[in-house]
This record gives structure tokens, sequence and C-alpha cells, in this order.
């Protein structure tokens, strides 16, 4: 018969709601899923029968003999026993027929259910055990084998034998002889390798290790998702007991975990599923990316936490039980861990357990170990460097402040100076506080309603909608956030820094708080101005403290002066007198590297302080300035010599000091520590002549662009690429660090040796035949006396 069914036509497929595709697709999984579900009970079911006869008592079957003598014997003794008057012909018959059979030994007789009844479906395995007959374990039981089991109408009948049970105690004895003899026979030296086998066999070893991590990285490499538990077999490896290879395979490992993890961790920050999460139902996919990221994140935090044992280990001096590993070897395992987790604080920044790297990198910048120290301290700098928005910055500030002041100042010097490396120029001041606030909307919700037709409304949600779209695709953090974390942080420095001031002014941390005050006291708010300035003089004044130190003091004042503090009406005429009569102190030694914050307090106090600069002033520190640059290094007279022309620049009277006739009464004092009442108008920049024949290129071509008169066009002027440099810079640029000219010196070519020419170059004629005569003769060599004319005279 022919199928009338016909398949539907597309356009009919089209009309089909969704709603009744659905509904189709359900009912087809449920089927699908109810027969799955129907196979498996009735498996689970065919398990537990077999289950249930094993666990039963078995009882061997015997095959119906005949009657010995003594069984019709014992059995006239049992009827004797039993009560076979109440009993009818017909039932004895039976129960004798009925004895005959299997099945009526070994059913259950506590059941009052028929033998061939079938097997209930609600019956349950508790009510099954319930029923089986118990006996008490007096006698040990014997060992059974267990055959294969019959099956017959009534079920399962299982099939044992007994063990036969052997003489142990001399078969024990047999075989102990044996293996004795054995033992005895096969006793041989092991084979004593030679130190050329022994490294051979090393590194097959070693080559076999680092064969298996590469295959279990690139296979990770390749696909995360799939291989995440490869992860775990490649983690185990940094247990590896083997003492020829141990440690190399574990700082190999180490290194592959760190570069995978560094691979294959997200963007972003894993967070744990909720319970409401793990009921709900996901799609496969998302199912999947679900066991990836927890099987990452886990992995990550047992990675670390090995990281972190192998250097708690080598700082406690403890060697674990096996001794695989000597201590002196824990030392590189400890550094290769510590590299790996400075790698990982820098390269995510944003994954899980970030702060957990902090907390144990930053106690390391304070290890004795030098490397270990520089290592953390690096790592640190980096991250200051590359983060835009302050997160991490915090989170290390807020470790860094806490390790100082538990350990009660008593850090290195770099833990501090390394808060010099913050990317902060900004923060959120009082004065600034009505701009960052969060403006208010241009129309209330009334406003709008009242003023706005419904299109106009429409239309503005919109735009509103789409900007708020075009934000998160920016992914673009607000600037009030980024000045919030900013602020918090450089609270957290200054604390740190005011703490030191106040407790501990004679700390070793002393030049990195006034150099950290110097970067960042243009962000210090206005109430602490005052006792701060007066707390830096009084350190000045002090005189405990060194001559940088002093220029930081110096600097850090004059920074806050020139931000906020413009306007306070405080008179740093005292900062002023104590740089001009330390000036110099300077020379090409040890303190030329000092030029650099001088050339930076001369920007600040005298260029960008100009109004408030007197011309006196400024003549005696242009003065100043250029007899110290005949006795220091090129770099630093290069430097100095941009800053007057700076000054001559700024200062429209400075070409007095250009000119030999004196102006007005008075001489000058160059010993006077008072750069007002020196007399500086009355003297002349006499330096430059000097300065003009210096060996250095520069040098002389700033000497000679400032005798005449620092012009900006002209025969006399700079090139560009020297006059649109800072002082600061050049200074850098023309560094002697490697003990070289900057730029090399051209050598100047030998000049040839006077000779004499073989014909008379004398025109006395007698002095030519006396020369010619003691060239002709030979040389003769008499012991000389040098005690001839003594003896005469004593004669």
């Amino acid at each position: 018969r022919k199928n009338t069914k016909r398949v539907p036509s597309f356009r009919k497929l089209l009309r089909t709601s969704k709603i009744k595709l659905d509904n189709k697709l359900k009912n087809k999984q449920y089927k699908q899923q109810s027969a799955a579900k129907k196979y498996r009970k009735e498996q689970k079911k065919l398990r537990q029968a077999v289950r249930d006869a094993v666990c039963r008592k078995p009882f061997p079957l015997e095959e119906y003999k005949k009657k010995t003598v003594v069984e019709k014997q014992e059995k006239e003794e049992e009827e004797d026993a039993l009560p076979l008057d109440m009993m009818d012909e017909d039932d004895l018959k039976l129960m004798q027929d009925l004895a005959q059979k299997a099945s009526f030994i070994t059913r259950d007789l506590s059941s009052n259910e028929p033998v061939h009844i079938k097997k209930r479906k609600n019956e349950s395995v508790i009510d099954k055990y319930e029923k089986m007959p118990r006996r008490m374990q007096t006698e040990p039981e014997k060992e059974l084998i267990h055959l294969l089991p019959i099956k017959d109408k009534g079920g399962i009948i299982p099939q044992t034998m007994e063990k036969p049970v052997l003489n142990v105690t001399q078969d024990e004895e047999e075989d102990t002889e044996e293996m004795e003899v054995a033992e005895d026979a096969n006793e041989e030296p092991l084979p004593i390798l030679t130190p050329e086998e022994m490294a051979a066999q090393r590194r097959r070893k070693l080559q076999e290790r680092k064969i298996h991590i590469a295959a279990l990285a690139a296979a990770i490499l390749s696909d995360p998702e799939n291989n995440i538990k490869k992860l775990k077999e490649l983690r185990a490896m940094l247990m590896e007991q083997d003492p020829n290879v141990a440690v190399i395979v574990r700082k190999l490992v180490m290194v592959s975990l760190m570069e995978i993890f560094k691979d294959i961790a997200p963007s972003y920050k894993i967070r744990p599923l909720t319970e409401a999460e793990k009921a709900t139902k996901v799609k496969k996919e998302t199912q999947k990316l679900r066991e990836f990221e927890e099987g990452l994140v886990s992995q990550y935090k047992f990675y670390l936490e090995n990281l972190e044992q192998t250097i708690k280990d080598w700082k406690q001096r403890k060697l674990k039980k096996s001794n695989v590993i000597s201590l002196k070897a824990y030392k590189g395992l400890a550094e290769i861990a510590v590299k790996c987790l400075c790698e990982l604080l820098v390269a995510l920044p944003h994954f899980n357990f970030h702060n957990n790297i902090i907390v144990l990198i930053v106690p390391l910048m304070n290890d004795t170990s030098k490397m270990i120290s520089e290592l953390c301290f690096e790592a640190v700098k980096k991250l200051f460097k590359q983060d835009k928005l302050g997160f991490a910055s915090l989170g290390v500030v807020k470790v860094i402040s806490g390790l100082v002041k538990g350990r009660n100042y008593n850090v290195r010097p770099e833990v501090l100076k390394v808060f010099l490396h913050l990317r902060i120029k900004e923060v959120e001041l009082k004065k600034d506080s009505e701009d960052i606030a969060p403006k208010k909307k241009f129309m209330t919700y009334k406003e709008k309603r009242k003023n706005l037709s419904r299109m106009q409304r429409k239309w503005k949600k919109a735009e509103e909608k789409l900007e708020r779209e075009l934000l998160e695709a920016e992914a673009s953090e607000s600037k009030e956030k980024k000045l919030k974390l900013h602020t918090e942080t450089l609270n957290i420095v200054f604390l740190t820094y005011f703490r030191i001031l106040k407790k501990t002014q004679k700390s070793p941390l002393l030049p990195e708080v006034l150099e950290g005050l110097a970067k960042f006291a243009h962000l210090i708010n206005v109430e602490f101005f005052d006792d701060l300035l007066i707390v830096l003089h009084s350190l000045i004044a002090s005189g405990d403290i060194t001559y940088r130190e002093t220029l930081h003091c110096i600097l850090s004042a004059f920074h806050i002066l020139s931000g906020q503090g413009d306007v306070l009406n405080i008179d740093p005429m005292k900062f002023y007198t104590h740089l001009y009569k330390t000036l110099f102190s300077l020379h090409a030694g040890g303190t030329n590297d000092d030029i650099g914050i001088v050339l930076q307090c001369l920007d600040v106090m005298l260029a960008k302080r100009r109004k408030q600069v007197s011309q006196q002033r400024a003549l005696a520190f242009m003065k100043r300035l250029s007899t110290l640059g005949l006795h220091v290094l090129p770099n630093s007279s290069i430097g100095i010599l941009a800053t007057n022309r700076v000054l001559m620049h700024t200062f429209p009277k400075m070409d007095l000091l250009l000119d030999n006739e004196s102006q007005g009464s008075g001489v000058y004092l160059p010993e006077l520590e008072e750069p007002e009442h020196c007399n500086a108008q009355n003297t002349a920049l006499w330096e430059l002549h000097l300065l003009q024949r210096h060996y250095h290129p520069i040098v002389r071509k700033f000497a000679a662009h400032l005798i005449v008169g620092a012009p900006a066009e002209g025969s006399g002027a700079l090139s560009p690429d020297l006059s649109r440099r800072p002082a600061t810079e050049l200074f850098e640029t023309y560094n002697m660090k490697g003990m070289t000219f900057n730029p090399p010196v051209a050598s100047v070519t030998p000049r040839r040796k006077d000779t004499f020419s073989q014909t008379d170059s004398f025109l006395n004629e007698e002095l030519n035949e006396w020369v010619q005569k003691h060239n002709s003769e030979t040389a003769i060599h008499k012991p000389l006396d040098f005690a001839k004319h003594l003896k005469e005279s004593s004669l």
C-alpha cells in the first residue's frame, strides 16, 4: 500500500510556528531520554539480581541418590520425632515430591509467595535482604570458588565448590627455602657505572623529561579547553624525585607553567559561581567554558602555592623528608620561583590571585639576597609604569606601607625608592572638587516632560542608550574613578613619608623620603604646607643630613611653593641663601652627580619664579655658577652654561657681567654668603674666556655663545639641537659614566721628532769636527767614582 502522507512543503514549514517546532523538539528529546532511562533501569535491575544471588549463602546442589540403610534409620528416627499422625497421606506425598526438587531446597522458605511468581516492581533491596536467613559465624567459613550460575524458571541458581585446603605451613617453609636458595644464587653486585656512563645516563633521563614537558605544553597550548587536565600532570612534575635530574626538571616545569599560564589566561578575572548559577541549566558550550575556567583557576592556585612553598623552604632552610634536593640547590629553585612570580605579577595584573602575588613579592624587596631584591624591585617598577588605571599600584602601595610600619622602618631604601616610579600626575584636590563632581543633568524628568514632546523624549532616550553602549564598547574607565584611585594611593604614600619625617629623622630612608616629596610635592594638600616647610628647614639647619639630602629638601620646598603654594605668603630667602653658600661643595669627584639636582633647583628657584627674584640675586647666582663650571666634569659644565643662557634670556640686565666697567659703588665679595649683598654687578664673567679653550667641543660652543650675549639668531647662535634642550637633559646626554669622552675628542697627529742630518748642520767648523770625531770613536765604559773630588779635597 502506497504511503499517502505527503512531505510538507517549504512554504508550509515557514508557516509553522516556532512554538510548535520547539514542542516537537522537546517531545523527541523526552522520548529519547525516557527510552534511555528505561534501558538503564533494566540494566540496574539485572545487576542487582546478580549481586543478590552472589551475596546469598550458596548451598551445594546434590544429586538425588538412593537412600542407604543409615539414611533409612535416620528417617525413621525423624518420623518418630515429627507428628506425622496429624498429616494426611496426600500431604505427606506432596512433601516428599517437593523435597526432590532443587527449587524447593534453594527457595526462601520465609516467603509466602509461590515459586514462579514474577518479581514485583516495587520490591526493595532492604526487604529482600531482611528475608534472607542468618546464622551465627561460630566457625571460620570455608573459602568457596564461584562457578557459572544456572538459570531456570525460578531464577538464577549460583554454583560453588569448596576450595581444597593444603598444608600451608609446609608450603611456606618450602617457598622460603627456595627463595633463600634463589637469592644466594642470584646475589650479584650491582654494576658500578663510570663517571662517563653516569653522565650519559643523566643526559638521557633529562632529555626524556624535556620531551615530555614539551609534549604536554604543546598539547595544552594547542587546545587549552580540552587538555586542561594535562596541567595537573605537568604540575605533578614539580615533585620530581630522581636526585640526578630533580633540580633541572623542577626549574623547567616552573618556567613552562609560567609561560603556559601567561598564554592561556583570559583577559578578565574569573569569579566563583553562585549556587543559583550552578543549579541552572546552560548550554554545552557554556558548561564546557565553566569547567575550563574552574580547572584553570584551581591549577593556577596550586602552582602559586608550590612556588610559595619553595621560597619558604629556602628562607627557613628546611629540607623535605625525601632529601632529594640539597640546601644549595634550593637557592637556585627559589630564584627561579621568584622570577616566575615577578613575570606573573607584571603579565597578569587583571587575573585571579594577583594580590596574593603582591603579598609574596613585596617583602622579598627587603631580602638580604641582592639578586632577589633587584628582581622584585624591577618587577614592581614595571608594574607601576604599565598600570594606567591604578588598581595594581594601590595594592602594592598598601602592602609596602604595611611592611615599612611592621618592620619599624627598618627596611632597605629601595623599598621606598620604588614610589618614585608611580604614574601619578594629578589627584582629586579640594579646589577641583566642583569640577570633578558629576554635573547635574541639563533638564530634570519633569522639565523634559513639560518642555519636550513625546517624540523628542524618545529620541533623547535613544541617544543616552547609544552613549552608554559606546562607553561599554570602548571599555575606558572614567576620569573620576582614576582620580579617586590615584588620590587614595598618594595619601598612603604621603602617610608613610610623614611618619618617617616625624619619628625617624636620622633614618637611612630619609633621602628616599625627601626625593619622593620633591617629586610629589605639587600634589600635597595645602593644609600641610606650613608644617612641612618648617620640618624641611629644620632638617637643613640641623646639619645632620648629607649635601644631597639638603638639595632634596630645597627642591621639595620650591615644588610646594610653585604649585598651590603661590597663594601662601612665605619668603623662601633662607633656601636661596643655603643653596648659594653650598654651591662650591660640588666638584668633579663623587658629588658631580648631585649637579643634576642643583640644575632642577635652579630651574624652579630662578626661572619659574622670575617675578619673585631680584636682579642682584640673579647676578650673584650667575657669577657663582660660572666659577663652578671651571672645576666640574664637562657634562656638568654644559648644564651650568645652559642654565646661565636661560638666566640671560629671563632677566634683561644680565649682560652687565659681560662688561669690564663696574656699575655703582662697592667691590664684588665672592666669599660673602648672602647673594643679595655680594655686589655681583661690579664683576665680570672672565671664566668664559677660560672655558672657550676647554677640551670639550660643546663647552667651547656654549662659552663662545655666552660671550657674545647669547643671541637667538646670527653667527653666534647655537644650533637647535643644543638651544631647545633643557639643562638637565644636556647633563644626562653628555654623561661620562663609561669613562669616555662624549662626543669623542679628536686625536692630535703626533709630531716627528727632530733628527740630525748626516750633512754638516753646524756653521762652526771646529764644532763640526769635534762632533764627527766623537761619533767615530768607540764608546768606552769606565767605572764612575763619585767620591773622587771629595777625596782630593780632603787631601
